[in-house]
């Protein structure tokens, strides 16, 4: 009798566990997408630490953008910092959104 109750009961902490694993909170889809992006601009050390942090940040809406809108984000602000204009901002961002 104990060993079917301890079973049921093992059964049931087991259900319980996997409906709340299913379930993400709206921070926790927020830090995979953040994770999706910082992997597809193969942002690695201090860069992938920053990037991150202002992903998440409440105010942020880097978290919904795409990967694509990222790596645009990310290649028109390199290019800004380098001060590009004309031809060599277009071939700069050309070749910076080419890479994988």
């Amino acid at each position: 009798m104990k060993s079917c109750l301890l079973a049921i009961m093992a059964a049931g902490l087991l259900l319980a566990g996997g409906a709340s694993a299913a379930e993400k909170t709206a921070q926790q889809e927020k830090m995979t997408m953040c994770n999706q992006h910082a992997g597809s601009q193969n942002l690695k050390g201090d860069a992938r630490k920053s990037f991150m942090s202002d992903c998440l940040k409440k105010d942020s809406k880097m978290g919904s953008m795409s990967p694509q809108q990222m790596k645009m984000k990310t290649c028109n602000a390199d290019a800004g910092d380098k001060k590009l204009t004309g031809d060599a901002r277009k071939t700069f961002m050309s070749s910076c959104l080419k890479k994988s």
